[in-house]
């Protein structure tokens, strides 16, 4: 298992292309769920300042936050486009929804 620093390291170090899809995504619906990301729950529990920085190198210049519902499932989403709440009522339904289907 990677410790903190090597995981900061590993995201400072990260091209911004490959995080390209989801600047894109979060364009378009300003909204990106874990399976879109190439981030996990650990990093960004430990290390949003960068994958901030690193979304901001690959031209998404807006504020992000995250949440997630349970641990679960979690979205990166940009704040002037959704509430919280509103992002954490579309995660549950959609938690609700796989584990259904």
């Amino acid at each position: 298992m990677l410790n903190v620093e090597q995981l900061k390291y590993s995201i400072n170090r990260m091209p911004p292309e490959r995080v390209a899809d989801a600047v894109l995504e979060l364009r378009l619906e300003g909204l990106v769920t874990d399976d879109r990301t190439p981030f996990g729950k650990v990093h960004f529990n430990t290390c949003f300042a960068e994958i901030e920085a690193l979304f901001q190198r690959a031209g998404f210049h807006r504020s992000l936050d995250v949440v997630g519902y349970q641990g679960l499932i979690y979205a990166l989403y940009d704040p002037a486009r959704w509430d919280a709440v509103q992002v954490l009522r579309w995660l549950k339904a959609r938690c609700e929804a796989l584990e259904a289907g």
